[in-house]
């Protein structure tokens, strides 16, 4: 039992970047910490494991005595920031605990990470390529440039698009929106509990919103959606809204509100348009989801005809509910050329926004969903699209292109000696010892480097005093860094003798997701691309590479060639 009592350091870190990509956001951490505060064995669960056969042969003494007063109250915990951006070989957890406690929690800690981590990486991955470099990526687009003093003012009204064919190679329209992302991925999660989680870790990444309603209310975060093909597929004539109505907020007159009927004003829109052939069904559905959500009419127009029915008939019914005073939201888009499809619908609504004069139609929101993963965003946005919300579900939260993180739990120190791990592999090679992780900024304002150095050591980075960092396995890959800003990665996250979680350390959904997004925009651009991205890098001290490598030739047998 003498082992138990050692007290060990172990430290949970990457070995490669997911997604193919240059970075991981931590996320998960609010979990880890549940966890920890209740960990125990219940009576019930001394019992099963009693009774399991491989541990038969256990004194009755490691039931009663250990198990059933085994808890975290040895164990202390350093974390990164939860939403941080991690690298290779820079812990994200360093757990100081007993032997026996430390390797007991290490499967929890690192299911508790890995999922949340992949997730909230997908997440901001896909909101950077729906939105991130999308002028940049358009069809003949150029990064937008500061005015000079002599340029004309820019309309505030949109110019119009007139399709995909016509704009194809020319100038990019910057006063669009930049796209949105949506998390639509319940149905297609690995159960409720991978669903509940793909929403709350893909808020982290940067999406706007939920369709799962029960994680908006737990949450506090923004739920949205729309309504199904199946509900428009159950109108099946006109006469199912006869008599419907809606109460009117705007009046010109200047009279009392009152209750208007839809439909005669819907088919007066419609035949003044000379639009007669579009699917009767697809209006009635319309006209009674208008008379349920007349604040928020978003339509799927794609259930039998995009363009000759489904558009035209969101346009007949926003423009009486626009009469009456409220405002349409928009439209979504799940099936065909999203690109070409996307403009189309665009120059339709700049149409009749001309036609009628309704500055609404300048504002629709174009949704798209239909199997979107990080390659079709980068693909749209080379292609050119009016999209300004992208529902994604499936490649969100399965992580389709990645279904697994690999963070590993390794053990760096035991009772204060450094142990290393070695690998044929260079990437798996574990950095010995206690070490303490900083982020250097240089003057531009994002980060240069990570930098690992020993506990013990005496010379830590500062701001504005020349440091020297060095790759961890090639000496002759060194740089001197003066930095403008130092942030130490790691704080004291729970210490299970002085009360378990440390008040401080806590921050809202809200304000990790803003975290996430101030460090997206620090970021050097070369890192957040999609094909060949740079590569971060992650430094040594000088005594820390000297240590590693000391210790590395103390460990590595020699061979005898004869």
């Amino acid at each position: 039992m003498f082992l138990y009592v050692l007290t060990l350091m172990y430290t949970s870190h990457i070995d490669t970047q997911p997604f193919g990509g240059s970075y991981t956001l931590f996320a998960g951490l609010d979990e880890v910490l549940k966890f920890l505060s209740n960990f125990h064995f219940s009576a019930e669960d001394i019992t099963f494991l009693r009774n399991t056969p491989a541990l038969s042969h256990c004194e009755d003494a490691f039931f009663d005595d250990y198990l059933a007063n085994l808890d975290c109250s040895e164990v202390v915990v350093h974390s990164m920031k939860e939403g941080s951006m991690a690298f290779p070989r820079v812990p994200l957890l360093t757990v100081t605990a007993p032997l026996g406690i430390g390797n007991l929690i290490e499967t929890t800690l690192l299911t508790l990470i890995n999922y949340p981590s992949l997730v909230a990486t997908n997440g901001s991955r896909m909101v950077v390529a729906a939105r991130g470099q999308f002028w940049e990526e358009t069809a003949g687009g150029m990064p937008p440039r500061s005015a000079s003093p002599d340029s004309p003012p820019r309309s505030p009204q949109p110019s119009k698009r007139r399709s995909m064919q016509l704009t194809e190679g020319g100038p990019a329209d910057f006063t669009r929106r930049k796209p949105k992302c949506v998390e639509f991925g319940l149905r297609r999660a690995q159960g409720p509990d991978g669903g509940f989680s793909a929403s709350k870790y893909s808020h982290i990444g940067g999406f706007h919103a939920t369709s799962n309603v029960l994680a908006g209310k737990l949450l506090d975060m923004p739920i949205a959606g729309t309504h199904a093909h199946s509900f428009v597929q159950s109108y099946t004539s006109l006469d199912l809204v006869e008599g419907l109505k809606v109460k009117r907020i705007k009046d010109a007159d200047g009279g009392e509100d009152n209750m208007v009927e839809l439909l005669p004003l819907v088919l007066k829109y419609r035949n003044e348009l000379g639009w007669n052939e579009t699917n009767d069904g697809e209006l009635a559905a319309f006209v009674g989801y208008a008379s349920s959500f007349p604040n928020t009419f978003l339509c799927l127009i794609d259930t039998y005809d995009t363009l000759q029915s489904g558009v035209r008939n969101f346009v007949i019914v926003s423009l009486v509910l626009d009469d009456l005073g409220y405002t349409p939201r928009g439209i979504r888009l799940d099936s065909g050329d999203l690109s070409y499809l996307s403009l189309e619908c665009e120059y339709v609504f700049h149409e009749m926004g001309d036609k009628f004069d309704r500055s609404f139609f300048y504002e629709l929101d174009i949704v798209a969903s239909n199997d979107i993963n990080e390659g079709v965003l980068h693909s749209l946005n080379k292609q050119g699209h009016a999209i300004t919300m992208f529902g994604i579900g499936t490649n969100l939260v399965t992580c389709q292109s990645q279904p697994a993180l690999g963070c590993v739990y390794k053990l760096v120190e035991i009772d204060g000696e450094p142990r290393i791990k070695l690998s044929n592999d260079m990437e798996k090679v574990l950095i010995p010892g206690k070490k303490v992780a900083y982020r250097l900024f240089g003057e531009a304002g994002w980060p240069l480097l990570d930098l690992l150095v020993g506990s013990n050591e005496t010379d830590q980075p500062s701001p504005g005093e020349r440091t020297l960092c060095l790759h961890p396995f090639m000496e002759q890959k060194r740089v001197a860094v003066i930095p403008k800003r130092v942030v130490k990665l790691h704080n004291l996250v729970f210490d299970g003798k002085n009360g378990g979680v440390v008040e401080t350390q806590g921050s809202s959904l809200a304000e990790t997701r803003q975290f996430v997004n101030d460090q997206i925009n620090r970021t050097r651009p070369d890192l957040l691309r999609y094909v060949n991205p740079g590569v971060y890098k992650v430094s040594v001290s000088q005594k820390t590479f000297r240590f590693l490598h000391q210790l590395w030739h103390t460990e590595t047998p020699v061979q005898e060639l004869r």
